[in-house]
């Protein structure tokens, strides 16, 4: 829900709006007013997401308005006068209305502000990311869940997957295949031979990688310590003096 107000010296130009905002579901109308100092005043005392704001006011123009708030909420300008949208426009305006507003177009600029004030979420991450990988067997495909991969270890021509049920995948394919396909944000490489999840990491000792579910344990190469010591660096805990 969008908390906004109404700033504006005409009373019937309110009523239109204080219409169009009750007509839109996501828009919560918390205060109208003709007077752009009781509307500063509002926005001290109130959470206020979005204003729609008259430009020519006796007191206080929008355009002064706009810079007084220096950005605290959004703003969308309603006049009758066009001269003044290039300017609302360098003032980061969302929106410019001209009188008499239509609820077609009201709900435009609505819909502007919604995606600017609470814009969507990106899609969450499904389990369902999968691979499928080639095995020995022709023509046969296994589908294998990416969040279920342990570690990868390459054998020449060939990768065995460990997946975290204890399983273990022949595939044909080579290191740098999965590499390039499996995100660089839970994957990295220890080893010109090992390839592993960085969330079932449980310990690091020397050298060695200790991972959950499994007893084996992974290399560190020298050529890949740096760059994977690097990726850790952010998670080492350090008592700092």
């Amino acid at each position: 829900m969008i908390n906004c107000i109404i700033i504006d010296d005409e009373q019937h130009a309110i009523d239109l709006l204080t219409h169009h905002i009750r007509q839109t579901p996501f828009l919560n109308l918390l205060y109208s007013t003709t007077d752009p100092l009781e509307g500063l005043q509002v926005l001290h005392q109130h959470k206020v997401d979005l204003i729609f704001l008259d430009v020519q006011m006796p007191s206080m123009t929008g355009i002064d308005f706009i810079k007084a708030i220096n950005g605290k909420c959004k703003v969308i300008l309603t006049t009758a006068y066009s001269e003044y949208a290039m300017e609302g426009f360098e003032n980061e305006v969302v929106d410019y209305l001209l009188k008499p507003i239509s609820f077609a177009r009201f709900i435009k600029g609505a819909q502007r502000a919604l995606t600017l004030i609470q814009p969507a979420s990106p899609p969450a991450k499904e389990d369902s990311d999968f691979i499928f990988v080639k095995t020995e067997q022709k023509g046969k495909l296994i589908k294998i869940n990416i969040r279920d991969i342990i570690f990868i270890e390459g054998l020449k021509n060939y990768v065995k997957i460990h997946i975290r049920n204890g399983e273990k995948i022949i595939a044909l394919l080579n290191m740098k295949d999965l590499e390039e396909r499996l995100p660089a944000a839970d994957f990295v490489r220890t080893h010109k031979s090992f390839l592993l999840a960085t969330g079932f990491i449980r310990m690091i000792e020397g050298n060695t990688v200790h991972l959950d579910n499994t007893e084996e344990k992974v290399p560190v190469g020298d050529t890949y310590r740096e760059t994977f010591m690097n990726l850790m660096k952010d998670k080492i805990m350090t008592n700092k003096k």
